[in-house]
């Protein structure tokens, strides 16, 4: 009796599951091996970037600290009503300068 309850139990469960997900249309799950296929026949050749020196990096990481160490004054200035006119262009330079960083550093 315990044994045909757990396999009840299981049974129900896996139904639950089962219908919790969308069905996904024979011809969608063609296109999708079909592209696993053809991703693994022939990959996409990988962006040869030329190495950038770790003094650029520390170059840069440098240039973003002291952009960044002069915003703080900008931005107290502005709740005072005066808006410095290279704030925008410094926050502006920051965010270009860290997203550059980034991709170099996460390559």
């Amino acid at each position: 009796m315990n044994l045909s309850a757990l396999s009840v139990t299981l049974s129900l469960g896996l139904l639950c599951s089962a219908q919790s997900s969308p069905p996904v249309p024979a011809g969608m799950r063609l296109a999708q091996e079909l592209q696993a296929q053809s991703d693994k026949d022939f990959p996409l050749p990988r962006a040869s970037r030329a190495p950038i020196s770790s003094a650029a990096l520390q170059r840069e990481a440098t240039q973003l600290a002291d952009l960044a160490a002069s915003v703080p004054p900008d931005v107290q200035n502005v709740s005072k009503g005066l808006l410095n006119k290279d704030l925008v262009q410094k926050l502006k330079q920051i965010e270009k300068l860290s997203k550059h960083l980034r991709n170099e550093i996460d390559r």
